[in-house]
Formats: structure tokens, C-alpha cells, sequence
């Protein structure tokens, strides 16, 4: 997760130089119930309005949170699925709250409404993010009901009334980028405390002439609009929360924005950005779904690493005999392509591995959806890259991580 704010707000004010970030343990993006009220076009878990069967009982989430509290778990994302239609929720999240984690709850608003919006309030969540896809009929396209986007609207209404901190999640695709002014104008509207802009993700594109790639291009002047915006609230006062997510090349993009806005600063931004470190799947981040298993992120849904039904979440992820958590471990990466001879590796980490996964079989191949020029990251020698192909499809199981 690239924290945008956060750093731009160094660029803005004198604010001491910190140490690399060392979270005493990963963030736990936790799908409870594959369960949901919608059938969304990017559903990664392929949810429908079904019971599954398998899931982790109340009792095995307890005891694996203890597990995860005693391996020193900073961060419980509670997903779905639709994680509100889980009849334990509450109880989950109350005993979350009690063990003092950081507790977030990644919903798709819907069924947030006056029945139940003082039980989510009482929770005392720490940020609520809802799913928003775009404006009404676009949002309703891909959400796959009428009136979606209302409710789920309506739900960040109620949160905003009951003094939670909610924010929307939008992911960038084809069909959305073109409604992102339209967002952020409604985030301003609305005062919503934070926008998350999930990058799309696709693979196939090749590397040949990226700065005129339509999905690169569309990216550059996704990321040129959310500085933009950004820098405005900081320089406004009025401090909004813009974070993206799955394309850690937004840190050395901001550090080329930097060099035309800020020059003063490149340095001590750069060794900012070197301590946050990029990518962290498998280190900073796990996800556990809701049979139980475990994953380096929310991508890697066809890789299991274990079960805590079966282990101890903490053995499972201190295990390097796996050989990608050995590699995501390591540092540097065992990279290769243009990630590998990229200058700007320490500050991206090698970006997504998941995505080079799908497209070769190989996870540390170079990552398809970095949008900057070689000459922008230094590559003088391709011969090493992947060859350009046509996009095959062979991505259509990564889907974003929504509710």
C-alpha cells in the first residue's frame, strides 16, 4: 500500500526523517465468508448469495487470533465476501477491538443501514472502506444490481453521521478512469476521509513502447490527477487520505513529480520512499481466506501456504522452505527483467510478483503493469525482457481484492 498523503506531506512540511518501516508483524487481510449479496464482474473469491462450506468456526477464528496476537499482528482487515452477512461478526470484531488490534472492515455498504449501523459504530472500527466503482450507472453495471450505488452510498452517510472513519475503494479499469474526477469530486462533497485507488490489474501488454501503452497511459494520468489532488487538500489545509494500492511504481512515480514540484526535497524523499520498501507481499502482508488458508497477499488465492486449521498461522508464515516465501523474503528479490536492472528496485520492491506469475509462470519475472519508460527506471539493456505479446487472458483469475 503506497500511503500518498504521507508522503506528500513531507514535501509540504519539515518532518524528521524516520527509520525503515519494521512492523512488529504482517497486516492480516482476513476473508471470513465467501458469502456476499452481490455478484460483482471483479469478484476475485467468485462469491454469490450462498452458504460454503468449510468455513472456520467462531471458535477457530478466536483461537486463531490469538495465534495472531501473539505473533505480534498489528492489523485485522475483516473482507468477504460480504463480511457483514457472517452472524459472528460482531463478535469477531468487538473481541478484535478488546486484543487491541487495528480493525478495518472492508464492506460493499449495501446492507449498511439504520438496523445495524449502531451495532457497526459500537464495534468502534477503526476505518470502514466501502466499494465504489464509479458513478450510479456505472457502479450498478459492474455491481450487478440497480440501486447499489445508492445503498452503498447511503452506508458512507451513516458512517460519516456515527462518527466512523469511512473511505471509498475504487479500482482503475477501462471502464472506470474516466469517472475518477466525478469521484473525487464526491469524496469533497461528501467530506469522506479517504480514497483508495486500486490499480488495475492486467498482464500480457508487453514492454515495448509503454509510455504510449493505453493502460499505461491511462495510468500516468490517473496517478498525474490523484498528486494533483492531493497536494490541493495539503496545500487547502483541508487534509483528505489518498492511498493506492498493487502497483508499487507509484513511489517512483511521485519521486519524478517531486523532482519537477519539489526539487529541495528529492533527497530526503528518496530515502523516505527506500524505507517504506515497495511491495511486501509475503512479508508485510498475508491474507488468510475463509477456509482457513493462507496466502502471500489477497492475489495469490490459487497458492496456499497452509491452513491454520490444521497449523499455526505464525508457523506457516515464519516457513521459508516454501520457495516464493523464500524469495519474497529475500531481500534483494531474486528479480529479473527490467524489475531486476531496474535503478529504483529499492524503492518498489519488484512490484506485484503475482502478476509475472500468471503471465509466465515465473513470480520473479518483471511485472507487466509497471508504466515507466526504461529510461525513466535506467534500463539500458532489454534483451533480458519479456517479449511484447498481446494480452491472452490468462490473468482473469487475479481479480482485484474487493467486497
Amino acid at each position: 500500500m503506497f500511503r500518498m498523503t504521507q508522503f506528500m506531506k513531507t514535501l509540504a512540511e519539515d518532518i524528521p526523517l524516520g527509520p525503515a518501516r519494521k512492523p512488529p508483524g504482517p497486516v492480516v487481510i482476513w476473508n471470513l465468508i465467501r458469502r456476499c449479496n452481490l455478484t460483482c464482474k471483479h469478484c476475485y473469491s467468485i462469491s454469490t448469495d450462498k452458504d460454503f462450506p468449510g468455513e472456520l468456526t467462531t471458535q477457530q477464528v478466536f483461537d486463531t487470533m490469538d495465534d495472531l496476537k501473539n505473533f505480534h499482528v498489528p492489523v485485522l482487515i475483516l473482507s468477504g465476501g460480504e463480511p457483514l452477512l457472517r452472524p459472528d461478526i460482531f463478535d469477531i470484531s468487538h473481541r478484535a477491538k478488546e486484543m487491541g488490534f487495528y480493525v478495518g472492515l472492508s464492506t460493499n455498504g449495501t446492507i449498511i443501514d439504520k438496523s445495524n449501523i449502531a451495532k457497526i459504530a459500537a464495534v468502534g472500527y477503526d476505518y470502514v472502506g466501502i466499494s465504489i466503482d464509479g458513478m450510479e450507472k456505472t457502479h450498478d453495471y459492474f455491481r450487478r444490481r440497480e440501486g447499489a450505488f445508492k445503498e452503498s452510498m447511503h452506508g458512507i452517510d451513516l458512517c460519516k453521521e456515527n462518527g466512523i472513519k469511512v473511505g471509498m475503494r475504487f479500482t482503475l479499469t477501462q471502464d472506470t478512469a474516466a469517472e475518477l474526477p466525478d469521484i473525487l469530486n464526491l469524496m469533497d462533497e461528501r467530506d469522506i476521509d479517504k480514497f483508495y485507488l486500486s490499480h488495475l490489474n492486467y498482464a500480457g501488454r508487453g514492454n515495448k513502447n509503454r509510455k504510449d501503452d493505453v493502460f499505461h497511459k491511462m495510468t500516468r494520468n490517473t496517478m498525474d490527477l490523484l498528486f494533483k489532488s492531493c497536494w490541493q487538500h495539503i496545500k487547502d489545509g483541508n487534509e483528505k487520505e489518498f492511498v493506492t494500492g498493487n502497483n508499487d511504481a507509484d513511489g517512483v512515480y511521485l519521486l519524478q513529480w517531486a523532482e519537477k514540484n519539489a526539487p529541495e526535497k528529492v533527497e530526503e524523499l528518496t530515502i523516505r520512499l527506500q524505507n517504506w520498501g515497495g511491495n511486501s507481499s509475503g512479508v508485510n502482508i498475508s491474507n488468510i481466506d475463509n477456509l482457513g488458508n493462507v496466502h502471500p497477499d489477497t492475489f495469490w488465492w490459487n497458492y496456499n501456504l497452509g491452513n491454520v486449521k490444521e497449523r499455526l498461522f505464525s508457523d506457516i508464515w515464519q516457513d521459508r522452505s516454501d520457495p516464493l516465501m523464500d524469495g519474497l523474503k529475500s531481500s534483494p528479490r531474486p528479480l529479473k527483467g527490467r524489475c531486476d536492472a531496474c535503478q529504483h528496485k529499492a524503492i518498489c520492491g519488484g512490484n506485484t510478483r503475482v502478476r509475472a506469475y500468471q503471465l509466465t509462470g515465473d513470480p520473479w519475472e518483471e511485472d507487466p503493469a509497471c508504466y515507466l519508460t526504461d529510461e525513466e527506471i535506467g534500463v539500458e539493456d532489454s534483451a533480458r525482457r519479456i517479449e511484447n505479446r498481446p494480452y491472452d487472458g490468462r490473468l482473469k483469475e487475479v481479480k482485484i481484492a474487493r467486497a
